[in-house]
């Protein structure tokens, strides 16, 4: 092969992967943009205020507000609609980015190995919480089960609150 043809299938090989890299940037961006005007409004928050459950709380609704598809969607606008009512900051698209990360959308996902785990308290759920936290920052009018996946997300997003801001500002384990 001459030095000019290894030359220009170079220069094809390089346009072709550039144009691969910016087609994808381009369709990651598209769906990153694609929040609804109502969830825009949901991300401007004020400051973060922690609500936990009041001593002896024994309420355990799920709040199954209608209209909420039983599915990751529904769940996060479920818990979104809480969150605004407790004053907890957070968008879906924070909620859904962390979700994903760390249970792939799975409700019933536990972590049986990390150190949490070892020491007999996996992360469970949508957003891979221990029983303590939960217990902790649990939010009142959910219900009182770690893998319920509206109590998770809520609890997990008022821990967020707390420790980072908002659940927006968590891009890794937490």
């Amino acid at each position: 092969m001459t030095t000019q043809t290894r030359t220009a299938r170079t220069a094809r090989i390089r346009t072709l992967a550039v144009t691969a890299l910016a087609t994808t940037g381009a369709a990651a961006a598209a769906l990153t943009l694609t929040s609804t005007s109502a969830q825009a409004a949901e991300t401007k928050q004020s400051a973060p205020v922690v609500r936990t459950a009041p001593a002896g709380d024994v309420q355990d609704t799920q709040q199954t507000g209608k209209g909420y598809a039983n599915n990751l969607d529904g769940w996060i606008k479920q818990s979104l609609a809480i969150m605004k009512a407790k004053g907890i900051p957070g968008s879906y698209e924070g909620l859904h980015r962390n979700i994903m990360r760390e249970s792939g959308g799975n409700p019933n996902a536990e972590n049986g190995w990390d150190i949490n785990a070892q020491k007999g308290t996996p992360s469970k759920g949508l957003l891979q919480v221990i029983q303590p936290t939960f217990s902790a920052y649990h939010v009142a009018g959910t219900a009182h089960d770690l893998t319920n996946p509206v109590a998770n997300i809520t609890a997990a997003a008022n821990y967020a609150a707390d420790r980072y801001g908002s659940i927006d500002n968590v891009n890794s384990a937490y």
